[in-house]
């Protein structure tokens, strides 16, 4: 019998709540909406596409003993996850809120996520997590780990891929001290540009050159509706995304990309054809009202059958 593909994800696992606005944003003003509640975060959203795609699972990450920490556990045994996340009794569990406008796209967000500080970097620490990154065949992290824990994690999984979330521009910058030993880091423009310490305004080659100045060897760069901007060892390039047939929500588009194309790279495709299926996974997730959108075989062909040929960047 072959040994399935086994990855570990240590980061966020916490609820998510999305407001949406239902007519034109106002600013400082009352505006009508939907309040809706799901269980998020950046690892954990990545690794149920990773799941979909053949790949089996663990995860590692903080909860406190609350009825939100309960749904969180109940939401990752649901999506066939093997749980080994730490609970603190007289703690919150982290949360999420976003608030997006009519057409899905993000106006704020507000993370209460003070247990990740706390806790990771003591918990990297532990014999269960030197087992947990000895036993796998590949680790998934995110920004919520302090750069302390991601130092620490790092170092534990010496030899083995090490890919990364950037998960906002506040925290892309606790990757600094590992981005030479990450296989790959998933970010968008805003978070890019933080990190390669470039202007807002710069061109794409000035982005991948700040990143690569930064030590990062490989990265996926994302920006809504334009094309994903790729880099590695064998040059830059770009996939322009298809449209999607209705915009349900963005939010997750992101990690439910980085999972996909995780998942291409441990079963052996290159990052080019790796990045077409997780721009399929970030397509379905964008049309899907769902928090777990459809994944199944034919969704998915359909999905990848639309998206483009790499092209390469100059």
């Amino acid at each position: 019998m072959v040994k399935s593909i086994e990855i570990l994800a240590v980061g966020g696992a916490h609820i998510d709540r999305r407001g949406q606005v239902s007519g034109a944003y106002v600013p400082a003003a009352s505006n009508p909406g939907t309040m809706r509640e799901d269980v998020g975060g950046g690892v954990f959203n990545a690794l149920r596409s990773t799941v979909r795609r053949g790949v089996s699972a663990s995860l590692l990450s903080m909860r406190g003993g609350d009825a939100a920490g309960d749904t969180v556990s109940r939401a990752i045994a649901e999506a066939g996850i093997a749980d080994l996340s730490a609970v603190f009794l007289d703690r919150t569990t982290p949360s999420y809120t976003a608030l997006i406008d009519r057409e899905g796209e993000l106006i704020v967000g507000f993370a209460d996520m003070a247990l990740y500080d706390l806790a990771f970097p003591k918990q990297m620490r532990r014999s269960k997590v030197r087992e947990a990154v000895a036993a796998a065949d590949a680790v998934l992290c995110d920004a919520n780990l302090p750069s302390s824990a991601l130092e620490r994690l790092v170092s534990l999984a010496a030899g083995k891929p090490v890919y990364a979330i950037a998960i906002s521009p506040a925290k892309v910058v606790r990757l600094i001290p590992v981005l030479g030993a990450l296989a790959l880091v998933f970010m968008n423009r805003r978070e890019a540009v933080a990190l390669a310490g470039v202007h807002a305004d710069a061109a794409e080659r000035d982005v991948i050159d700040g990143l690569r100045c930064s030590g990062l060897a490989s990265g996926i760069v994302t920006a809504g509706s334009a094309p994903v901007l790729g880099f590695d060892e064998t040059g830059a390039f770009s996939i322009l995304p298809p449209a999607p047939r209705r915009i349900a929500d963005v939010t997750g588009a992101g990690d439910a990309l980085a999972g996909a194309t995780i998942a291409g790279l441990l079963r052996g495709l290159p990052l080019r054809q790796a990045l077409r299926e997780g721009v399929a996974a970030a397509t379905l997730a964008i049309e899907s009202a769902d928090a777990v959108p459809d994944f199944t075989a034919a969704a998915f062909a359909d999905a990848l059958a639309l998206v483009p040929d790499a092209r390469e960047v100059a």
